[in-house]
Formats: structure tokens, C-alpha cells, sequence
């Protein structure tokens, strides 16, 4: 198992060793000891799993502190871009956002700190994603931003106007006015 970080500090890519044979193959997705070895110290509590057809789009959602998640997000079939979008106040990626195809093929997963919004879109006909979380759900303490603020400018690989989206999702906030209550203080 590696890990590969990315422009924005503590998102990173985790990549686990994929043993294959005529049978197919195998592969740990999570090891608290291999994963404590690469330095990443988590206490996952929750397990979530969503199934979704081509064209939909989920997110972009954050749960405040103290209820805030740090999620392990993995695709079980077909392929997802997913999107993290660093909503750490004062932080020096404050408003970015990262993406990534996610699949059952390439078997990357992306660890999404707490501090940050998440979403992805579906690209292929279907998708189960998986997500581990280290915070049990508190509706109280939701939060979004909404997938087209221009300001985040976030490709999800397809066209916007024929996405499939939630009511609440199309209502949320664009980041300038979201209610995002993290502290880039808090994660160093």
C-alpha cells in the first residue's frame, strides 16, 4: 500500500497492492496497521455505501465540528470523478478543490481530511462507491457548497445541464457563503 500526496496538504491518494491470477484478485483496502505505518492515524467508525446511476451528481458536502468526517472514499464498480474542495479557513488552498477518477479498475482511493467538502459525479452507466468516515452522520451539523460555483471552476466530466442532482443539492450555497466552520489553525 502507497500513498501519494497532492498539491493540497493532508488530501492524499492511497493506492493498495493488487495481488492478481488466473482468479482474479485481491487486495487490502484498509489495514489500520499499514495505514498507521504510512503515518495516517484514523479512527474510522462508519461505513457508507450509495449506488447511483450515469450523469449523477452528488455533493459537495461537509459536516461541521465536532462532528466533522474525515472520509476514505473507494469505488466497488464503475468510475467516479471525485472532488474534494478545502474549505480550512486561512489555509493556503482555502477554496481549491482536487479531483480524481476514482474506479473499480484502478482501485485508488481518495482520503478526504476533515476540513473539506466532497462530491463526485458518475461517468459510466452505474457506480457503487464506498466510504469509510471517523465521525458517526449529525444532520445538525451538515453543510454544502454548491457543484457549479463558478469560483471553484470544477470539471466533473460531463455536461452540468443534463446532471442528475438532488433538490438540496441544487440549493446550496456558493463557497463565499457557505457556513463552513473550520479553522486551518485546527489541522496543524
Amino acid at each position: 500500500m502507497k500513498i501519494e500526496k497532492t498539491f493540497i496538504k493532508d488530501l492524499v491518494i492511497v493506492e493498495p497492492t493488487v495481488f492478481g491470477d488466473e482468479r482474479g484478485y485481491f487486495f487490502e483496502s484498509y489495514s489500520k496497521t499499514k495505514f498507521e505505518d504510512l503515518g495516517i492515524n484514523i479512527e474510522f467508525v462508519q461505513d457508507n455505501q450509495s449506488f447511483s446511476k450515469k450523469g449523477t451528481l452528488r455533493g459537495l458536502h461537509y459536516q461541521n465540528p465536532p462532528f466533522a468526517q474525515t472520509k476514505l472514499v473507494r469505488v466497488l464498480e464503475g468510475e467516479i470523478i471525485d472532488v474534494a474542495v478545502d474549505l480550512r479557513k486561512d489555509s493556503p488552498t482555502y477554496g481549491k478543490s482536487f479531483s480524481i477518477l476514482l474506479s473499480a479498475d484502478n482501485k485508488k482511493q481518495l482520503l478526504v481530511p476533515q476540513g473539506f467538502a466532497h462530491g463526485f459525479s458518475v461517468i459510466s452507466e452505474t457506480a457503487s462507491v464506498m466510504y469509510k468516515c471517523d465521525q458517526f452522520y449529525n444532520k445538525a451539523s451538515e453543510g454544502g457548497i454548491k457543484y457549479d460555483d463558478p469560483s471553484l471552476n470544477i470539471d466533473w466530466g460531463m455536461n452540468l445541464d443534463e446532471a442528475i442532482v438532488s433538490e438540496k443539492d441544487q440549493i446550496l450555497p456558493f463557497i463565499d457563503n457557505c457556513n463552513s466552520l473550520f479553522s486551518w489553525k485546527e489541522f496543524l
